[in-house]
């Protein structure tokens, strides 16, 4: 069972998904099979078989939620210094062509969002900035093709 890095935002985030799918979810999706049941012939009874697929949807995320809780390794970003990359990073590229800055933190992959900035740790962005200092440059590959990024700033603790 291999575990699972991420922020203590991101577990945090986790947990509360979990506890909402099990607190909420869990009895608005009862009641709407109850619902559903009370208006006769379930064979044809579109609502009810909508109400139970969606009760296995939350009950698979359920899991799926309790299994990266369970492989978690919490990592608190606050406590991290030092003048290399590395995971829960928070760094500041410059487009080599465009001279567009890029700020991305280096996250596990549950907690990865990158319109919010978040890169998951396993992306081929993180896999090329890991290891990497102020002024280094990095060749990343991406879909669009390959990219040059300067590394300008690095910082930890949020």
């Amino acid at each position: 069972m291999d575990k699972v890095p991420m922020t203590t935002r991101g577990y945090a985030a986790l947990e509360e998904e979990l506890k909402h799918r099990q607190q909420v979810e869990r009895q608005r999706i009862i009641q709407a099979i109850a619902e559903a049941r009370a208006l006769g012939d379930l064979s044809e009874n579109a609502e009810y078989h909508a109400a139970k697929e969606a009760q296995s949807h939350n009950e698979g995320r359920v899991m799926e939620l309790e299994s990266m809780i369970a492989r978690a390794e919490v990592i608190d970003v606050t406590k991290l210094s030092g003048n290399k990359i590395k995971f829960g990073a928070t760094v500041k590229l410059v487009d080599e062509d465009t001279e567009e800055e890029k700020t991305y933190q280096i996250v596990g992959e549950p907690e990865a969002d990158v319109r919010s900035g978040r890169v998951s740790i396993g992306s081929p962005i993180a896999r090329a900035l890991i290891g990497k200092g102020v002024g280094d440059t990095v060749e990343v590959t991406t879909p669009g093709g390959g990219k040059s990024y300067e590394v300008v700033e690095i910082r930890f603790g949020g």
